[in-house]
């Protein structure tokens, strides 16, 4: 293998369908994955992460624009990058008929690997997952978030050089999310790149070495999660739930960012003083907190990653 381990120059695609508007997913997406790296693509549901990793995983053709992957261009030959990739859809549901083992041994086999490192692999998986305990249960019958697990547990198993991963954690407990990540990040360490969609802002915090924030099909953004929050320009927030209207007043303390009827205020500390007294004659209420990534996202987007 050569080159960076995923980059894409100008992707777009374009959705036609006879009798409906045309509906642009991509409008131009570049990006670069580096060797070894955790990196989310964040943004709200229909954002466009989806499709983005459909196209590179070889899934989805493009519009226009190129994917090279391990600087194979997966458009001329995509038989020859699939080998290097594994993929964790959305909503992908492990078969039916098989157990979670079953499932995890069979895809390891399909991809060619020995019976024994195949079934070492498995067990590995199953536990680090949670699974052991339900290892043998047929898939129909486990919940939601079982299924779930065991789809992670599957790609995790490969080990493979790039791991796609769809909202891999929907549906599933905080613990299990904790285990997920803890797996992430020692694929990382053993050489593996990981490319991951989440709309749950702590995720792409605690898990991604970088990410990007994806809205209508644009790159809004780019950086580490320390970097985004910095460029909302303070450390400290406040919160004014009833303070959208009141926005203008607020403007010369900092970014300010408003979400419906509420106002978020992003001020350094020595402004906080003032803005709290401006509050408190306003007759209005707030809240105070460090800056997170929720505030480097509103600036970025405009509006919550919740908000339809």
């Amino acid at each position: 293998m050569s080159g960076e381990a995923l980059r894409s120059v100008d992707l777009r695609k374009t959705y036609q369908s006879r009798g409906a508007p045309t509906v642009e997913a991509l409008k131009g997406v570049s990006m670069e994955v580096h060797r070894g790296e955790r990196v989310a693509l964040l943004g709200r549901n229909g954002a466009g992460k989806t499709t983005f990793l459909r196209i590179a995983s070889t899934l989805l053709r493009p519009t226009s624009g190129s994917v090279e992957i391990f600087d194979i261009d997966i458009a001329a030959a995509p038989q020859k990058a699939r080998p290097y990739i594994a993929v964790v859809p959305q909503e992908g549901k492990p078969f039916f008929h098989l157990t979670p083992r079953e499932q995890i041994y069979t895809y390891l086999r399909a991809r060619g690997f020995a019976r024994e490192t195949a079934k070492a692999r498995t067990e590995e998986a199953l536990d680090r997952m949670g699974l052991t305990g339900f290892a043998n249960q047929l898939s129909v019958t486990l919940s939601g978030g079982q299924r779930q697990r065991t789809m992670v547990a599957t790609v995790i198993a490969t080990e493979a050089p790039l791991l796609f991963l769809d909202e891999p954690t929907i549906g599933m407990d905080p613990f299990a999310r904790r285990e997920v990540w803890a797996s992430l990040r020692a694929l990382t360490q053993k050489g593996s790149t990981i490319l991951l969609t989440t709309h749950y802002l702590d995720e792409a915090e605690v898990l991604s070495q970088r990410l990007y924030i994806v809205e209508r099909g644009v790159v809004l953004s780019s950086g580490t999660a320390e970097e985004l929050k910095r460029s909302v320009g303070g450390t400290l927030k406040v919160l004014i739930p009833d303070g959208a209207s009141q926005a203008e007043r607020f403007r010369s303390f900092g970014t300010c960012v408003t979400d419906g009827l509420s106002l978020t205020v992003v001020v350094s500390p020595n402004a906080l003083g003032e803005v709290m007294g401006l509050v408190t004659r306003s007759g209005m209420t707030a809240t105070v907190g460090p800056v997170t990534l929720e505030e480097a996202f509103l600036r970025a987007v405009g509006r919550s990653i919740n908000e339809d």
